[in-house]
């Protein structure tokens, strides 16, 4: 896989974990950005996606708002 992962986060969600625990399984690597820890990655995600939810996963330059609703288009993208 050539693409690059950002996965945007906070300690307390549970989706965040299981994107998580998903991408290293898979062995897919990502790059993490605790909202928590750095006030501009919360407003990174509301630029890309006019909310603040997370996980908001970015795979190149496709957004995704949660991970277990969107896996299967997850899954084709990191294939």
């Amino acid at each position: 896989m050539t693409a690059s992962l950002k996965i945007y986060t906070i300690p307390t969600c549970s989706d965040c974990q299981h994107a998580k625990r998903y991408f290293k399984e898979q062995q897919v690597p990502y790059t993490e950005y605790d909202c928590t820890q750095n006030p501009d990655y919360a407003e990174e995600v509301r630029q890309l996606t006019g909310k603040q939810m997370v996980p908001t996963i970015v795979i190149d330059d496709k957004v995704f708002v949660g991970f277990a609703d969107n896996l299967p288009e997850i899954r084709e993208l990191l294939k």
